[in-house]
């Protein structure tokens, strides 16, 4: 890059540390750092849930996805866009219920007593360590490309301005940067491909230099192979902690509701502009790394000055993802792991200050697996496998209204972990069907049975 577009960068990650540090005044209890006064309006929630779930795995990874295996990836992501979309209908207008919880914990423990919020709280720092291990993997090919630094460097350069911001101010510095960082990713992401299609040649250029099998709907997957895949990005991130904790900002659920909704519409259009970003870098390259697909497009497309916004913008998608779940798993570390199983409860100054120091330990975690596990699509999937076949089914239950024994939630998560690990371990996915699947029909199925013995034994 340019000089020019060098200094926009380094402008635009200093504004973001600052507009986080700042945000940072008046963070003095757990409720401020996790839910950050719960006041917050339709717009907000729509761009920090945005912001959130827009990361480098669904845009970054998406691309990379579609340049090796056509456009069926983007019809698989529809499955999380289906999933905000249930989530707002069904699940945002009853968090009223719940107008006291801080985190995924929080209404478990209530709907099925300590070890289930225990339980959830574990899981949910895996989750969150492992996305955010996605997105940091993301940072490194960005700084990678653009600025010109080793790929290691890049993901400790780029972590470590998400975890001082992210540490000092909470939910609210991740708000702050979240709004800033979503008007960037609307605009410079559908930029980048407008100007890449024009570079490739117009869509019939695109079109007749891509492979026709990139153009088909299954892709190389069977239809069951196929359904999976969507299920399993229906499922992955189907109330994780941080947009649960979306639906607990909000002024009323009707504004949470609203913002939700709004959220999973834009990710239908958006899902469709980072996978075709990937055809264009096809197009251009069939021999570029396909990790490095949308940097390449962004690189050899954009001119001096608009390049250097849009790489902020897709900084912005990476951190957006980063800084949520990081607050995502240290909330669920030290409000549902470590307080349930003290004796005396700590302090709210104590809480605080372990949910800081947490933040910072999973960002060192995050970096660990970006290091390990190169694609950011297959951290993600990989992360899903702990949440989906363990909390989704009973979390869902619980928000809908429905309690039941602890020793029930115990036998479903037990069963809905063995029967992904089994079926993804023992058996190799037959089928092209994943782990997560069989897992959540696992868990779903004893959390039924276990729910209708329940009843009977108590009304005799």
């Amino acid at each position: 890059m340019t000089s020019v577009d060098n200094i926009i960068v380094i402008l635009y990650l200093g504004g973001v540390l600052s507009l986080g540090l700042m945000a940072s005044r008046g963070i003095r209890t757990l409720d401020n750092f996790s839910v950050a006064g719960r006041s917050y309006s339709s717009f907000i929630v729509f761009a920090t849930l945005s912001a959130s779930f827009i990361g480098g795995g669904f845009t970054m990874g998406n691309a990379e996805k579609v340049f090796l295996f056509g456009i069926a990836n983007i019809f698989a992501l529809w499955g999380f866009s289906l999933k905000e979309i249930l989530v707002a209908s069904f699940f945002a207008p009853r968090m009223d219920q719940f107008s006291r919880a801080i985190s995924v914990g929080d209404i478990m423990g209530e709907s099925y007593g300590k070890p289930a919020k225990i339980v959830s709280g574990f899981f949910g720092v895996l989750l969150c360590a492992g996305i955010v291990g996605a997105q940091v993997g993301a940072m490194g090919y960005v700084f990678q490309i653009f600025l010109g630094i080793d790929h290691l460097w890049g993901i400790l350069v780029g972590c470590g301005i998400v975890i001082a911001y992210s540490t000092v101010g909470g939910m609210k510095a991740v708000i702050f940067t979240d709004v800033l960082q979503f008007v960037l990713l609307v605009i410079g992401i559908p930029l980048t491909l407008l100007i890449g299609i024009h570079h490739a040649g117009g869509w019939e250029g695109m079109i007749e230099a891509v492979p026709v099998d990139h153009f088909k709907i299954l892709g190389n997957r069977t239809l069951l192979g196929f359904i999976s895949l969507f299920l399993t990005f229906l499922l992955g991130e189907t109330l994780v902690p941080p947009y649960v904790q979306r639906l607990l900002i909000g002024r009323t659920a009707v504004q949470t509701r609203r913002g939700t909704m709004w959220s999973g519409l834009l990710s239908i259009p958006f899902f469709v502009v980072t996978g075709l970003i990937g055809l264009v870098a096809l197009a251009l390259d069939a021999n570029l790394d396909a990790n490095l697909a949308l940097p390449f497009v962004v690189e050899q497309t954009l001119p001096i000055g608009l390049k250097g916004i849009v790489v902020a913008g897709i900084i912005s998608v990476v951190m957006s993802s980063a800084d949520s779940f990081l607050n995502g798993a240290a909330v669920a570390f030290s409000n549902d792991v470590v307080n349930p199983l003290r004796r005396k409860s700590l302090s709210e100054k104590q809480q605080l200050v372990l949910a800081k120091a947490v933040t910072v330990m999973v960002g060192v975690l995050a970096v660990v697996f970006a290091i390990k596990i190169r694609s950011i699509l297959d951290i993600l999937i990989w992360a899903y496998n702990f949440w989906a076949p363990t909390i989704v089914i009973p979390m869902g239950a619980a928000l809908l209204g429905i309690r039941t024994a602890t020793w029930v939630f115990v036998v479903a998560a037990v069963a809905g972990l063995a029967g992904a690990l089994v079926w993804e371990q023992g058996f190799g996915a037959p089928g092209g069907i994943d782990g997560l699947i069989i897992g959540v029909f696992s868990n779903f199925g004893l959390f039924l049975v276990g729910y209708r013995l329940e009843r009977r034994s108590r009304h005799g």
